[in-house]
């Protein structure tokens, strides 16, 4: 487990946690429970069970911050970032509360805390790939994030190792495709944004080819994108950007799979970045348990 696994809790607002869990739990239960009349609110004991060997755990704030809305606690036996041992079924956590409430809970918790685990578990074997490949550079996520759940999934990043990239449009720049054709070309458009992003942004360009890269550093870019490069021609590109803008940033992205992964490494290659780190990606499976009296 790693320090910023350990802490990457901390990173979330507990008003945050707190409007989320409430949402979640409103969209479950948005009127009456009648599945509640049958087991009443008599205080019991659930066990949460990871089913999938071999995962990283990532959402257990999300998935306290649940069952504390309807009045249960949760006792976590592995931590946040914690790799879930060989075992088929491994017991990860106890939830206690009144019935029904524990049970209005269970499939938001668990559905969150499944997503979570699977992209930090994605997350993690990439990491592992670049450490292996000893490459420096930065595995990122993308924007490529299910609507009204990016703060987890980008969490789950940050659990499993990788960089989150941007978080949101309002964060750094970047000029894609139909940004530059929109606005006539990459010298305009990055003078454009240069105008109003001040210095507390980067600006990033999205190249298909190693003149636009040129043309992107050329007009101050901060970072520029190899879009859709095979790795020869991106190597190629991307030490020619490096020799001549030394510290301009590049990256590299599209069509790179955990499969491919390793051909894309370069001494300069900054960051490379994988959309199927969110789409595609597997989940964990997890159960909640309740103990028979």
């Amino acid at each position: 487990m790693s320090p910023s696994s350990q802490s990457a809790a901390h990173t979330i607002p507990p008003h945050t946690l707190t409007r989320l869990a409430r949402e979640w739990l409103a969209e479950d239960t948005p009127n009456f429970d009648l599945a509640g009349l049958c087991v009443g609110s008599q205080e019991v004991e659930a066990r949460l069970l990871c089913k999938t060997p071999h995962s990283i755990l990532a959402g257990s704030p999300f998935f306290t911050a649940v069952f504390t809305e309807v009045g249960c606690t949760v006792d976590w036996i592995h931590q946040e970032g914690a790799a879930i041992g060989p075992d088929a079924i491994t017991l990860t956590a106890v939830v206690r509360g009144p019935a029904r409430c524990l049970l209005l809970g269970e499939r938001p918790a668990l559905n969150c805390l499944a997503r979570a685990s699977g992209i930090a578990t994605r997350c993690s074997q990439l990491r592992a790939i670049a450490t292996d490949g000893v490459w420096h550079g930065e595995v990122a996520g993308t924007r490529k994030t299910t609507p009204g759940f990016r703060l987890v999934e980008k969490y789950a990043m940050l659990v499993g190792g990788v960089s989150m990239h941007r978080q949101d449009l309002s964060g750094m720049v970047m000029l894609k495709d139909n940004h530059v054709w929109a606005s006539g070309s990459i010298t305009q458009a990055v003078k454009a944004v240069r105008s109003v992003c001040g210095f507390s942004s980067k600006i990033e360009v999205e190249c298909r080819s190693a003149e636009e890269g040129r043309q992107a550093a050329q007009a101050g870019a901060d970072i520029v994108m190899l879009d859709n490069f095979v790795p020869q021609e991106l190597h190629v590109a991307a030490f020619a950007l490096k020799e001549d803008f030394p510290t301009l940033l590049v990256e590299a992205s599209g069509g790179v799979t955990p499969e491919n992964l390793a051909s894309y490494f370069s001494p300069h290659v900054d960051i490379i970045s994988l959309g199927c780190i969110t789409q595609g990606c597997p989940v964990v499976d997890f159960s909640l348990k309740v103990k028979k009296p």
